[in-house]
């Protein structure tokens, strides 16, 4: 090779180092004394060791005096594999200009997405940034905006996963809102529209970055963070968790995998999680746990997401004779299983998403109705619990559906009953299902009786024992076909799998629309 072609080479190689460097040792070093990974530490922690190619590195903002200036204007982007699969990825570096988002910084993410959508291949974004840099004034600003379209247009055609491992505020916090999941890191993570000093302002209050968008807060009490991890190594190993549940796009299935459980494995102790008493909680989770596909080494068979926000209902995935299912059930530990505001958005979300990737949705029911009050009925029940009767009723995927204790009145309908589009409801002999549980329903029904009686109290319980026999069992529903079959709990995994083996392939089909109008 002559020298002016190694001229060429050696230059191409100083370049791509001092790119690499990101904002320099110094600046790495900051980064490291906050227990924080770089930008490129954490791509190479997500994609399968190797696999990484970077595009558009030697991209620079049209405003930086030199190329030195903003290496990669600020975000490493590409894609490479995850689990064998191709992914993806932006991540904003925090080294570099403080990870703010410049006119060429937007554009880079915005020929990800693109490239992602045109593929067919889930993208992850890592939000670690300033916010907009303000040398780039409104050409930073319309970024934002280009970063919103295309995270609209990617929606419910590829997943999008977003890791905030850093500072994101104001408009920057939208795209992630526009994605499907987002995870956070306590301590090291915050998500506001508003900082603190813009709060104590405005409004006088004294709150810090931690209490007012810290990861807890942001899952715990607004709903936004999906999953809030110890540390950045266990937020991206969750990442990759989550992607092996979900197909590439919404051009395929999700891929079977096949754990080693036995599609006829049964439980005859699972019955036994069940209180004597119905008025008695137990946690759902162990069943979910005992029914669905279980792991050879022991370990979780299920992946929730928020699991400390609307605690009354649990999303999560998990396998069933190794496909990828969803799952919404009802919790009677938190709220005794009732529906409420965060309930319904919560599930309702989850039902929509797992619709749109092909995965089939397995409902379990422990429901006592909505939760009563006026917080609830000010705040909007009737319109909050309006979107989980539109996502169950608008899902054409296969949805199954299981009562094991109480299923009352209109949550009973909203927890995918036959009316919205169950393919298969099955109870067990446990299941009362009416439109009011016996308590409540017969002092109403009975009202005269109870009353002439020379002890009412005593005639009371006769009477609630007399409903539930007569009305509160799964044979009425059964005879009246709502209910498609009572099975013994022993049965329970084998009856599900049999179920999604028969509609697995169901095709169905809906009123040609432009969209529906989803409720408020």
């Amino acid at each position: 090779m002559d020298a002016e072609k190694q001229a060429f080479l050696s230059e191409l190689e100083q370049r791509r180092q001092k790119i690499a460097a990101m904002g320099g040792p110094d600046r790495v070093a900051g980064q490291k004394k906050k227990n924080k990974l770089t930008a490129r530490e954490r791509i190479d922690l997500l994609m399968d060791k190797g696999t990484f190619h970077e595009l558009w590195m030697f991209g620079t903002s049209r405003g930086a005096a030199s190329p030195d200036d903003a290496p990669a204007d600020a975000v490493v982007t590409g894609y490479g594999q995850v689990n064998g699969k191709t992914v993806y990825v932006y991540s904003q570096d925090f080294t570099t200009q403080g990870g703010t988002l410049a006119e060429t910084h937007a554009e880079k993410i915005c020929l990800c997405l693109d490239a992602a959508l045109k593929a067919g291949c889930p993208v992850i974004g890592i939000n670690d940034s300033g916010g907009a840099r303000i040398q780039d004034g409104v050409d930073a600003l319309a970024g934002f905006g280009k970063m919103f379209f295309r995270n609209t247009m990617a929606s419910g055609v590829i997943p999008q996963i977003c890791a905030i491992l850093g500072p994101c505020a104001g408009g920057a916090v939208y795209s992630p809102a526009l994605m499907d999941f987002v995870f956070m890191v306590k301590g090291s993570s915050y998500a506001y529209i508003t900082g603190p000093r813009v709060v104590k302002a405005v409004l006088g209050q004294e709150v810090n970055d931690e209490d007012l968008g810290g990861a807890t807060a942001t899952q715990k009490k607004a709903g936004v963070c999906c999953r809030s991890e110890n540390n950045e190594q266990e937020c991206i190993s969750n990442i990759k968790e989550l992607l092996s549940y979900l197909p590439q796009s919404n051009r395929e299935k999700p891929a079977r995998m096949d754990w080693g459980d036995k599609a006829d494995r049964r439980d005859e102790t699972l019955f036994d999680l069940l209180p004597a008493s119905s008025a008695r909680p137990y946690d759902m989770k162990k069943i979910i746990a005992r029914v669905f596909d279980q792991k050879a080494d022991g370990s979780k068979n299920y992946f929730e997401l928020f699991p400390e926000w609307a605690t009354n209902i649990i999303t999560c995935f998990t396998r069933l004779d190794g496909y990828s299912v969803g799952i919404i059930a009802n919790q009677p530990f938190s709220k005794a299983g009732c529906l409420d505001i965060d309930a319904s958005d919560k599930a309702s979300r989850f039902i929509r998403f797992c619709d749109a990737f092909n995965i089939p949705v397995i409902t379990l029911v422990d429901v006592p109705g909505y939760l009563p009050g006026t917080e609830q009925e000010w705040g909007g029940i009737i319109r909050h619990g309006a979107k989980m009767l539109f996502a169950y009723s608008e899902a054409t995927v296969p949805k199954l559906t299981l009562v094991t204790r109480k299923a009352y009145g209109g949550a009973y309908i909203g927890m995918c009953s036959r009316g919205l589009g169950a393919d298969v409801v099955m109870s067990w002999p446990s299941a009362e299902l009416a439109v009011m549980g016996p308590d409540g329903a017969a002092p109403i029904i009975y009202r005269k009786e109870i009353e002439k009686a020379a002890d009412p109290q005593a005639a009371l319980q006769e009477k609630i024992i007399e409903y539930r026999k007569q009305f509160a069992n799964p044979y009425l529903a059964a005879s009246h076909l709502h209910v498609d079959d009572i099975i013994a709990p022993a049965d329970t995994r084998k009856m599900l799998i049999s179920a999604l083996n028969a509609y697995i392939n169901k095709s169905e089909t809906r009123p040609f629309k432009k969209h529906g109008v989803m409720p408020a």
